[in-house]
């Protein structure tokens, strides 16, 4: 190893390792941040081409900078979301060098600080913020099948309809992308199933507030871990379109094909689990459940909010939800293509350092790790509901760096004292 010493390496220069580069320059520390590819990378090549942002402008961002050419309620497009966060770090001359990559981290023996080995060489550091995410690789389940002339790719792989070859398609997963992706495919004039699991689906917005300030002033985005039962739940909501709530039911009316979820393949034949309509109650009590807590916060605290009485109001069930599918013949159907939008899997096979439980996720507590000097920033429910929130994992690295620095208050006693 060169004897070239870092006090701390945050590897990662997406949303997370961006915040935390922020906070530790603010505090006046020394470090610098190695991506291997792009700034924000994954907002420019590992989303669909019409991605915009979950979350409305006002509330998605940092709070030093806003969106330029967005406004209140808007929703800001992948590319100009990859472009605020270039913009952030120049704007605050924070020390990303990209084209890096981080090829293994581990721990100095007998003494504080971890050896960290690079495409540009190797340093050493008193810190690690391991900002890399929790998608590190595009997960397809082992039950998909091999099938002669039946494209079958990732949701991170699409990028819009033209690229998929002509004929039906099959969208497993039912998820803020899988929903957004299956739609976009249907109005580009295709016959699309869609595959649908257990989710939550919150309304888009609901007597003139987004469902981003209903959870804040609900106290949801405050929640430390997930409701019973509610783990494996995705959440269904977009921005497309200039925001809409995701109605299952308008969505089978416009020509999608909804079935329950994707249980196995028995050559060209698909089966689904006869599950779809208690999917899509279990996504209406979660919807209703908030308008419940929204009518209450307003009777509560006097507010003066438009009422909304269209909001209960379902669309009646189309034939697929009276009727549901219970196979189907890929062949017969035409389908060509079947895309998984079905998650990720992480790998930190390079993080050679004991911290991760049986299921090969950190040991870690608000992004504290169990080896003094390593962290983990931008994870899921790391700290709360809104960890995997843009504004949210700002607040998570204001934190991971206040332990950076107690650490190193202790690490540097007697000299430097701890108030």
């Amino acid at each position: 190893m060169t004897d070239e010493h870092i006090d701390t390496i945050i590897i990662g220069a997406g949303q997370a390792g961006i915040a935390m580069s922020e906070h530790l320059t603010a505090k006046g520390f020394s470090h610098r941040v190695f991506e291997k590819s792009r700034i924000a990378e994954a907002w420019r090549t590992g989303r669909w081409d019409s991605l915009v942002a979950n979350g409305p402008a006002w509330h998605d961002r940092f709070p030093h900078r806003e969106f330029p050419n967005y406004a209140g309620d808007e929703f800001v497009g992948k590319e100009d979301v990859a472009n605020y966060f270039s913009d952030y770090v120049e704007q605050f001359q924070l020390p990303v060098e990209c084209g890096v990559e981080v090829k293994r981290v581990s721990k100095k023996p007998q003494q504080p600080g971890f050896y960290v080995e690079t495409s540009k060489g190797n340093f050493h550091a008193d810190n690690v913020v391991v900002a890399t995410g929790p998608f590190h690789h595009p997960l397809i389940p082992p039950i998909a099948p091999a099938i002669d002339g039946i494209q079958q790719i990732h949701s991170a792989h699409y990028f819009n309809p033209e690229q998929l070859a002509p004929g039906a398609v099959l969208v497993v997963g039912a998820g803020s992308s899988g929903v957004q992706i299956a739609d976009e495919i249907q109005r580009s004039g295709r016959d699309v199933y869609l595959s649908v699991g257990p989710h939550d689906r919150p309304p888009r917005s609901y007597r003139g507030r987004d469902f981003c300030w209903w959870l804040g002033v609900l106290g949801l985005w405050d929640a430390t871990e997930h409701a019973p039962g509610k783990s494996h739940v995705t959440i269904a909501v977009s921005g497309a379109r200039g925001g809409e709530t995701i109605d299952f039911r308008r969505l089978a009316k416009q020509g999608i094909t909804l079935t329950g979820m994707t249980d196995h393949f028995a050559g060209e034949v698909v089966h689904f689990k006869p599950d779809l309509l208690d999917n899509i109650r279990a996504g209406d009590e979660s919807y209703l459940a908030l308008l419940d807590a929204a009518d209450a916060w307003i009777e509560s605290n006097g507010a003066d909010l438009p009422e909304e009485p269209t909001a209960r109001q379902f669309v009646e069930n189309a034939h697929c939800l009276t009727q549901p599918l219970t196979d189907l013949d890929l062949r017969a159907a035409g389908v060509t293509t079947i895309i998984w939008a079905t998650g990720y899997s992480t790998d930190y096979h390079w993080l050679d350092i004991d911290v991760f439980d049986e299921k090969g996720k950190p040991r870690q507590q608000r992004g504290v790790s169990a080896e003094r000097g390593l962290y983990f920033l931008g994870l899921p429910w790391q700290s709360r509901r809104g960890s995997s929130f843009i504004w949210g994992v700002w607040h998570d690295a204001n934190y991971v760096a206040d332990q950076i620095a107690i650490h190193k208050s202790y690490l540097a006693y007697p000299t430097i004292s701890l108030s």
